[in-house]
């Protein structure tokens, strides 16, 4: 799924008039707030409604902030504390409760009725038919999904990212040419980066369907380029050496040292690393079809680790106690707990978790690595074909696709002579040729029961919660598979690059 979820999300200030007693108290927290101060600022709150009660402002800003501190059952409480007190907009309420339920807490029931609720109260609320429409294609519903994004556009014909979601949302081989002349049309009119990024990569992929790869280069080759605009003067570009120098460092660290104990309990987790792309989200719902293993989709606790409590990141890992690994590993079982507290293994797809193999076999060193690989052409091409996050800036050009694509080869290699018995290298091209040879090789690496056929990731209901949603649930294709062919003529500078990698 691409793009953010609108959440309504900013601090409220009421209209207390200047002599109320809880008005300074009030700014003060919030000024706590600006400069995250986040244990003050909750304290702060939480002085006010002891004493004010029924103000709901002060229960929505304290629903704010334990929402960011991830203490999430406390501020599904206060939130609805605000409703009770008969909060304005209480839309932005139930729109922020169902944010927790779905992208947190993954109840998408609850999380559908709170969305549900904000509509009952505010129809027209357009960003709560956004998240709705996010959640229906998550689960696989797409004429759900489709019909909201349409009412969305009958109430703001102008609703760029609505429409390219739409366009998304539809099968490539119904689309007639209405909607991509649609498309054509709100690129010209269209005056935001960001729009102008969401309608372009939509565009690009009915052109690529169509067949006119020509075009769908040039359009896709523009939306990257709207794509790095539309996040301003902020925007970090790629830095080809300092990638380099990293996983030079990585390389030169020598052997892992301190390692936190070993504790064989459920759930385990199974890592799925390589690169966007390159056949993971298949490869997870395949293995969530098993019946020991759960879903955890691409988590973000490796990462928000490393760029929070292991800052610096090697010199921390260098004298990283083992009483601290075990802490931190106890974290992690927490969160495979939330995505499942019965299944015997939890798989965590996050694919750029490749960077900090070092990091996962300190923490688990038991831990099985699943490496997702593909035609590098073809995973390069689709890369660059699909709207990732700006802070990915290597996704935006293709030759930094490329250079990014070799230091993560040459990474790979170097966690092979680590972690050899640990690694499988699992072929998305030669999986979609032949899926049960494939399958029981994965089963056989994974210590899992081969169940005797390949599952059926349409059969499920679960939420699939990234960009290849509506791809994993039909039938094993290979049109993927030697996708880059169509584009020679655009490929042949990265094609001679990436000459010598299989």
């Amino acid at each position: 799924m691409s793009g953010d979820k609108a959440t309504g999300i900013v601090l409220k200030m009421g209209k207390l008039p200047l002599t109320d007693p809880s008005h300074e108290l009030m700014r003060e927290a919030a000024r706590l707030h600006r400069q995250n101060h986040a244990a003050e600022a909750i304290a702060a709150y939480q002085s006010i409604v002891a004493r004010w009660p029924k103000l709901p402002d002060a229960w929505y800003n304290l629903a704010v902030l334990q929402r960011q501190t991830f203490r999430f059952h406390e501020s599904l409480a206060s939130y609805q504390r605000a409703l009770s007190c008969g909060i304005t907009r209480p839309e932005e309420v139930h729109l922020n409760r169902g944010v927790i339920f779905s992208d947190f807490l993954r109840d998408y029931p609850a999380a559908a009725g709170e969305l549900e609720r904000a509509l009952t109260v505010n129809p027209a609320y357009t960003p709560a038919l956004l998240n709705l429409a996010n959640l229906y294609e998550d689960l696989g519903k797409r004429p759900e999904a489709s019909s909201l994004y349409a009412r969305i556009l009958a109430i703001e014909p102008h609703a760029f990212e609505a429409l390219a979601r739409f366009a998304n949302v539809q099968p490539v081989g119904s689309v007639d040419g209405s909607l991509i002349n649609r498309l054509r049309d709100a690129l010209k009119r269209a005056s935001s980066m960001s729009d102008r990024a969401s309608l372009g990569f939509a565009l690009g992929r009915l052109l690529d369907a169509a067949g006119d790869y020509r075009e769908a280069f040039t359009v896709y080759t523009a939306a990257n380029q709207a794509s790095l605009a539309s996040a301003g003067p902020q925007a970090v570009p790629y830095d080809r050496a300092r990638q380099q120098a990293f996983v030079d460092r990585v390389i030169g660290s020598g052997a892992r040292r301190t390692q936190a104990h070993t504790a064989d309990i459920p759930p385990r987790p199974i890592f799925i690393v390589g690169m966007f792309r390159s056949g993971s989200t298949l490869t997870e719902q395949l293995l969530a079809g098993m019946p020991k293993v759960a879903a955890g989709g691409e988590m973000d606790f490796l990462p928000r680790l490393v760029n929070s409590e292991f800052l610096p990141f090697f010199e921390t890992l260098e004298t990283v106690s083992a009483e601290r690994l075990d802490g931190i590993a106890a974290r992690y079982r927490a969160e495979l707990m939330r995505a499942s507290a019965n299944a015997a293994y939890v798989t965590d797809k996050r694919p750029d978790n490749f960077l900090y193999l070092g990091l996962i076999k300190r923490l688990f060193p038991d831990a099985k690595i699943v490496h997702t690989t593909r035609n590098p052409l073809d995973n390069c091409l689709s890369i660059f074909f699909l709207h990732l996050e700006q802070q990915m800036s290597y996704a935006l050009n293709l030759m930094d696709i490329g250079h990014y694509y070799r230091e993560y080869r040459r990474l790979m290699a170097h966690w092979k002579t680590e972690f050899s018995a640990d690694i499988f290298d699992f072929d998305y091209d030669a999986l979609v040729r032949e899926p049960q040879i494939q399958m029981q090789r994965l089963c056989a690496f994974l210590g899992l029961e081969w169940p005797g056929h390949v599952p059926l990731v349409a059969a499920r209901s679960a939420a699939i919660r990234t960009a290849s949603t509506w791809q994993v649930r039909e039938p094993l294709y290979s049109t993927s598979s030697g996708r880059a062919r169509h584009y020679a003529d655009e490929l042949k500078e990265l094609r001679d690059y990436l000459d010598g990698l299989a």
